[in-house]
């Protein structure tokens, strides 16, 4: 759009929203605006302005108020153009007619319901309606509307989320009146009514978009699309520093060296609930092991979780193993691409699709774990409960958001690494060595040690048991444990329920069959599951003839062939050290 008869002012003052005074060629001019708005951070004293000469000879004002500097940047407010200016876009750029392709009908100002729609289109069997909303309000790149609250701007996207339920396709397009903007954003402090608006229409499926405008002084043109974030406009903020953090700082994992998706997916599982430094040597043996999905769909059972054995959460493994046949049924072995293809597979979650999604293949999805609610909780001063499932679908969805398309993976393991090296649990931030401190409401307020909020896990069930080390001569005893059920299909050692007493202990062993001969106390252990632990006390026991005289179900085996074929929980770990010693001068108590 071209505007002519333009002239350069100083703008003095603005008495009301219709009139501004402006000095133009050394005269106090009466100068009428065409945008009611506040224009507060605009219309400063001593700016710099464009006006338009009205060709009208009979009219009172002879002047338009049509641009303003800011800074180093030129502002288009006149707030009669967006609309001629989309319609112009639509029907004349290459850029407009793809936006809208196929368009054979275009026409303003469309009733629907009890609001007058700016533009009406219909391309074949589409009916489109377009609202379109000019946009000056800018602060260090980020653009908002409204600049002041605005009743018929929510009534207007209530009723393009109306439209969409009736069948027509629906538009809210922000024309940005300046160029180089970062992203667009609704205005919550000044109208959250409208921000809320605006993100309901967009669930309903209102298309909400923004493109800014390469403006002179006597001309403005649609020019690039920008980002629109309609949550958190913080989660965009991070984005950069972010970004550049991570390059610099991350750790050298050996995951990251060549992040497939089979190796991304082996490491994310083996990272749930375990520390990186112990996952390493796993990871490693693992991936030596069984290299890629076809491998670990064909491995025997004992194999899969032995090369297990001591991550624990065993279901993990045996859910990998699922999922892998699935993999090599349904994908003709080759690992899914699409995260809901990746979703879709056995003990796969949001945050495991997530990870493989970004890190493996570049694709802008949320990965959100532990330390992804922490870094977020604290970064918002959220008060919400991390726990609840809500609280992490909230956050997946404000971060799908803001992951920028071109890094993807940098973004979201940026936010991974920065909650395991620097945004600690426990009260202990490093906020110092923060690249987001001056974004943090937390580190703002002070409240990074009551942050994030998290409910109490529920008080763990303590089970009493008695483990016992059953040895004759080289051979030592142990069980399978039943298919179903806590560290189900595993070997074990065998123990019962209760602190039995050496009395006990001896009868037990008599009870099941076996001749002891000599018991050494193996004093105290305990191991934490997530809902149970268990308060172990140990027996050493000696036997005669073990393997012809047991009527319980054990097998019967040398600790070597222990240690390398068979996955012994690392619950018994402390107890299981016994199978490995010669029988000797142990101090026993002879039965």
């Amino acid at each position: 759009m071209k505007y002519d008869r333009i002239y350069e002012g100083i703008f003095l003052e603005r008495p009301n929203r219709f009139i501004a005074y402006i000095e133009i060629d050394g005269s106090r001019e009466t100068v009428h605006v065409k945008n009611t708005g506040r224009c507060a951070e605009l219309l400063v004293p001593g700016a710099r302005v464009y006006v338009q000469k009205s060709d009208n000879p009979e009219r009172k004002t002879k002047w338009d108020l049509i641009a303003v500097w800011k800074g180093r940047r030129l502002i288009n407010m006149d707030s009669q153009i967006p609309n001629a200016l989309v319609r112009e876009w639509l029907e004349e750029t290459e850029e407009g007619r793809a936006f809208l392709p196929g368009v054979t009908y275009l026409k303003p100002e469309f009733t629907f319901g009890n609001s007058r729609i700016d533009l009406y289109a219909e391309a074949g069997d589409r009916k489109v309606l377009i609202e379109v909303k000019g946009v000056t309000l800018e602060e260090d790149g980020v653009v908002r509307f409204p600049d002041a609250p605005s009743e018929r701007a929510v009534k207007h996207v209530e009723e393009l989320a109306a439209a969409v339920k009736k069948g027509y396709e629906a538009v809210a397009f922000f024309v940005v009146q300046m160029e180089g903007v970062d992203f667009f954003t609704p205005n919550t402090d000044t109208h959250p009514a409208f921000g809320e608006a605006l993100k309901r229409a967009a669930a309903a499926g209102v298309k909400v978009t923004a493109w800014d405008c390469h403006v002179e002084s006597s001309s403005i043109s649609i020019q690039r699309e920008v980002p629109v974030v309609l949550g958190e406009r913080t989660l965009y903020e991070i984005r950069r520093p972010l970004i550049h953090w991570y390059r610099e700082n991350k750790r050298d994992l050996p995951w990251r060296e060549n992040p497939d998706a089979y190796r991304v997916w082996v490491s994310e599982i083996m990272l749930q609930q375990t520390r990186v430094e112990a996952v390493k040597p796993y990871y490693e043996r693992f991936l030596a092991a069984l290299p890629d999905v076809k491998a670990l769909a064909e491995a025997p059972e004992d194999v899969l979780l032995k090369l297990w054995e001591g991550l624990g959460y065993y279901n993990r493994v045996r859910n990998m193993q699922k999922a892998a046949r699935q993999i090599m049924e349904e994908y003709g072995g080759v690992f899914p691409d699409r995260y809901e293809d990746i979703l879709s597979l056995a003990g796969i979650g949001s945050y495991t699709a997530g990870a493989v999604s970004a890190f493996a293949y570049g694709l802008p999805r949320p990965a959100v774990d532990g330390n992804v609610l922490r870094v977020i909780s604290r970064l918002l001063g959220s008060r919400e409960d991390i726990m609840k499932a809500s609280v992490r679908r909230k956050t997946e969805e404000e971060l799908l958001e803001v992951i920028p398309p071109e890094a993807a993976s940098d973004f979201d393991q940026g936010l991974i690494e920065l909650g395991a090296l620097v945004c600690l649990p426990g009260g202990e931030p490093k906020c110092s060595q923060c690249p987001l401190a001056g974004l943090c409401r937390a580190k703002r307020e002070g409240t990074q040690g009551e942050l994030p909020v998290r409910t109490k896990a529920k008080k763990r069930r303590v089970e009493k048991k008695t483990v016992f080390i059953f040895r004759d001569g080289e051979a030592a005893a142990i069980r399978k444990r039943p298919a179903k059920g806590l560290l189900a299909g595993l070997y074990e050692l065998p123990n019962t329920e209760g602190h039995l007493t050496m009395e006990e202990a001896v009868a037990y062993s008599k009870g099941i069959g076996l001749a002891p001969v000599r018991v050494k106390e193996l004093g105290e252990a305990r191991h934490i599951f997530s809902h149970v632990e268990w308060d172990m006390i140990g027996y050493l026991v000696q036997v005669d003839e073990l393997e012809k005289s047991c009527r319980d179900e054990m097998i019967f085996i040398h600790p070597k062939t222990a240690e390398e074929e068979y996955a012994i929980p690392s619950a018994f770990e402390k107890y299981a050290e016994y199978l490995k010693i010669r029988l000797g001068n142990e101090k026993y108590r002879d039965k």
